[in-house]
């Protein structure tokens, strides 16, 4: 049985192995892992990657428990370590965690089961990483060569950092955009103006107020004017290139309502292929 922790573990070879299994999926390849039980543990709230866990988990045949953190003895003081060697120690498969600290996993080297990792706080989430890329292959068919922008809030991203590690590894030119308060120095910058009429593809971010200690400093319609993806920018997109998301989207900050459904937009469809991703990732939990 193996962890999932980060996409650095894995050889560009994996990544596409992981992918291809997520295409079978998606065109209604059967598996099943129904003598399996995999608890669900969010210490940060989210619906798009948990809830797609549990359908994916659902779909495999596997028993599911969904932590509530609000509900349980975190409440009373017990500790992160504390609280998943308990559900370890009840027997369970395997773990899928969401953490607001960076590389949380480090304080689990002693826990006996497979922990997939659904995103710890600002450095990585490589499921999210792993459907970002099957969408792109998808419309592409082809990694090398292709120009994306991610642009937001870079600095308190973990899709943001997660992407553009495995991205470049797999051939693909990474930029960044965005007010330059959420910048990131250490990636190649590109103007807004330019990256309409350059990229392949345009992904927006969402502006992370939870995460900030300052409130913005732009107004939510100033942002969207300088920084957002209005139907009047999309009109500048080269005519193949398409428009992602992570979600959850703040509609009328980084991108426009009308934008979020639009015949370029993605969004949409990254959802619906994070279920088949994460029936891959349970897969070769157990198979490999």
């Amino acid at each position: 049985m193996k962890s999932l922790l980060s996409l650095d573990e894995l050889s560009n070879e994996e990544i596409m192995e992981i992918l291809n299994d997520a295409q079978e999926f998606k065109q209604g390849s059967s598996f099943q892992l129904k003598d399996k039980i995999v608890a669900n543990l969010f210490f940060e709230p989210s619906t798009r990657t948990h809830y797609s866990f549990n359908v994916a988990e659902e779909k495999l045949g596997m028993k599911v428990l969904n932590f509530d953190p609000s509900s349980s003895s975190l409440a009373k003081g017990e500790s992160f370590y504390d609280t998943v060697k308990t559900f370890a120690s009840f027997g369970i498969d395997a773990v899928v965690i969401r953490h607001t600290k960076n590389r949380y996993y480090d304080e689990l080297a002693h826990i006996s089961v497979p922990i997939i990792n659904a995103g710890d706080g600002t450095k990585d989430h490589p499921s999210q990483t792993l459907l970002d890329l099957m969408t792109i292959y998808e419309e592409f068919h082809t990694f090398k060569g292709l120009n994306i922008a991610i642009i937001g809030d870079i600095r308190y991203s973990r899709v943001a950092h997660g992407d553009i590690q495995v991205m470049k590894r797999l051939g693909m030119n990474c930029y960044t955009s965005g007010p330059e308060e959420y910048q990131d120095a250490i990636y190649p910058h590109i103007h807004m103006e330019e990256a309409l009429k350059e990229m392949d593809v345009i992904m927006m971010l969402r502006v992370q107020n939870e995460r900030h200690e300052e409130k913005m400093s732009l107004s939510n319609e100033e942002y969207l004017q300088q920084y957002g993806l209005t139907m009047e920018k999309v009109y500048q997109m080269k005519s193949h290139a398409i428009i992602m998301h992570p979600a959850p989207v703040n509609r009328g900050v980084e991108i426009a309502d009308e934008v979020v459904e639009c015949p370029q937009s993605r969004i949409f469809e990254q959802i619906h292929n994070g279920v088949f991703v994460r029936e891959s990732i349970l897969k070769r939990t157990f198979t490999k």
